[in-house]
């Protein structure tokens, strides 16, 4: 199974977390967890994160069945949560087709 499988599955078994830092930013930015759910079942992995501060992450690039693309940066797999980590829209001025960082 490839990462972003054993993500979903998590994901749609309600096997994951809010960091306290996604909580404020899916309030402050509109984002529905309908919406992040959509993300993960329509997302790939388009970055990873082994030396991460908190460990193991990957940034996922997902859409929302309203066409909305969705960042969402989250743990590995391997603890018993996914843990959401954060949540936002990619500002084009930072991201070439939603995928590649500019720069």
């Amino acid at each position: 199974m490839t990462l972003i499988e054993w993500i979903r599955v998590k994901v749609a078994s309600n096997e994951f977390e809010f960091s306290r830092h996604a909580v404020d930013q899916t309030i402050l930015r509109g984002i529905s967890v309908q919406e992040i759910r959509e993300a993960f079942g329509t997302g790939k992995v388009i970055e990873d994160y082994p030396d991460d501060k908190y460990g193991h992450s990957c940034l996922v690039l997902g859409f929302s069945t309203g066409g909305k693309a969705i960042h969402v940066q989250c743990s590995h797999p391997y603890r018993p949560l996914v843990k959401i980590i954060t949540v936002y829209e990619p500002d084009p001025t930072e991201w070439i087709g939603h995928e590649q960082r500019r720069g």
